[in-house]
């Protein structure tokens, strides 16, 4: 019961961050996700370590393979198990995309706008 609350309160937490003024949007995330993946795995990114990429990608293992921790066809519990990886996996992931779209702006854009305003 405890872990249904959590998850459902980093949801929530993940939305009001994605909607809060001045915040990348959700599009904007989403869209950013493969790059920053790319900068994790090539050490550009140092905002999030290889080992929770690893992790988020066996949560997206986990949802798309037949093997199940707890089958679905025990109704509730079955799909409950699927649905907070789910959550987890997408608060992660939008949380991450965030941080890593704030980091383009302010380390990779802001230099490159210091260049074109000196020349």
């Amino acid at each position: 019961m405890m872990a249904k609350a959590a998850r459902a309160a980093a949801a929530w937490r993940t939305y009001r961050e994605v909607t809060k003024p001045g915040s990348p949007k959700l599009m904007t995330r989403v869209r950013a996700i493969p790059r920053m993946i790319g900068a994790v795995m090539r050490g550009q990114y140092t905002g999030m370590g290889k080992g929770k990429l690893a992790l988020m990608g066996m949560g997206v293992l986990y949802l798309v393979s037949p093997i199940d921790v707890i089958p679905d066809f025990l109704m509730l519990i079955g799909v409950a198990d699927d649905f907070g990886v789910f959550l987890w996996l997408m608060a992660s992931l939008l949380g991450e995309s965030g941080r890593y779209v704030h980091h383009e702006h302010t380390v990779i854009q802001a230099p490159v706008k210091g260049q074109v305003e000196g020349s």
